[in-house]
């Protein structure tokens, strides 16, 4: 199946699947796994940071990241769009007891200044107190403006609020913000630096373009690592021969970075084929993700035609359509090809 419902669905490579086999292993809770320990130590040196911290998942890990800039009655702003605050089944605050305070994002996925400023909360006991500001890249599938972001650190350390990024798709915004990032390994080195810089904290999921089975890194300071690797084992968060997943992580940031350029370009292909139906509105497409707006009455039969045709989609009436590494230039045009036959029908 062409499977476009998101890029979580990539399968390990035979090449990731060999990495994983050979892999040296020990008990990741004694801190003694040297894989896992090559991967922190790799991603935080790459990126800038002193230390980092595997987890399982991306939702661990940035919970990890807010339990440990936050305490018990502490706010962290955050966008009303942003995954930790709508996807995370509440976590922060169900497991974390820190009070979220969502801002509605602007278009371009950043967090506006006068609603920030707006939102931090005097020191008073009537309050809880605002701590954290937390972004996400991309987000909805856009790059967060560099000229936005530096605005927004600069606002927060103002106010002597520390700042965590989720970087869900830390990569795909490195690549699309790069310049010649498929020639030149240097320009996407320095694009990882400059998007990674200002932020106490990053978590970078390694599940979803960079095609792992699991896994995100927690980068930040030695200090905040020690407080999240509390937090993680607290949440169940402690594997044991955790190199395994971590290899292919180490695996991926070699050789799958450069390569979501290919994915972005998918993106634009499949586009283009759909701005040639006139029934679609298009959106996009921004970086690995095209969103489409689908005409009333038509998702239902849309989205059983296209499983026909070996193709899977969430359906929605702003259907989002995600390229990966398992979708080739065949299957972007196939799709396209599908498309344009059920609106013919429909026609």
């Amino acid at each position: 199946m062409i499977d476009f419902r998101s890029d979580t669905v990539t399968q390990p490579t035979a090449a990731m699947r060999d990495a994983m086999m050979a892999a040296p292993l020990g008990d990741d809770v004694f801190g003694d796994d040297p894989t896992v320990n090559a991967l922190q130590e790799t991603l935080a040196a790459r990126l800038g940071f002193e230390a980092g911290l595997f987890c399982p998942s991306g939702t661990m890990s940035n919970l990890c990241a807010l339990m440990a800039h936050c305490g018990r009655g502490d706010e962290y702003i955050v966008g009303q769009e942003a995954h930790t605050y709508k996807y995370e089944g509440g976590g922060a605050a169900v497991l974390g007891s820190i009070q979220p305070q969502p801002l509605e994002n602007a278009p371009d996925g950043s967090l506006p200044l006068d609603k920030i400023a707006a939102a931090i909360k005097p020191d008073d006991p009537h309050f809880a107190r605002t701590r954290l500001l937390a972004l996400e890249n991309t987000i909805g599938g856009k790059v967060l403006p560099q000229d936005a972001v530096q605005a927004t650190q600069a606002l927060a350390r103002r106010h002597g609020l520390a700042l965590h990024l989720d970087g869900a798709r830390f990569f795909n915004a490195v690549v699309a913000s790069a310049p010649d990032a498929g020639a030149h390994a240097s320009a996407l080195a320095e694009t990882e630096r400059q998007l990674a810089a200002g932020f106490d904290s990053i978590s970078i999921c390694l599940s979803k373009g960079l095609g792992t089975p699991a896994g995100s890194v927690l980068l930040g300071s030695t200090t905040l690592i020690r407080q999240a690797l509390r937090a993680r084992k607290m949440l169940g968060g402690g594997m044991r021969q955790a190199g395994l997943l971590a290899a292919a992580g180490l695996h991926a940031l070699e050789h799958h970075v450069i390569r979501l350029a290919e994915d972005h370009h998918h993106a634009g292909l499949l586009a283009t084929h759909l701005r040639s139906i006139p029934a679609l509105t298009v959106e996009g497409p921004h970086t690995n993700m095209v969103f489409v707006r689908i005409p009333g009455g038509a998702l239902a039969p849309l989205t059983a035609f296209l499983k026909e045709q070996g193709i899977l989609i969430f359906p929605s009436p702003r259907l989002r359509l995600v390229t990966h590494l398992g979708i080739s230039t065949a299957s972007i045009h196939h799709t396209g090809e599908a498309f344009a036959g059920f609106f013919r029908q429909a026609v």
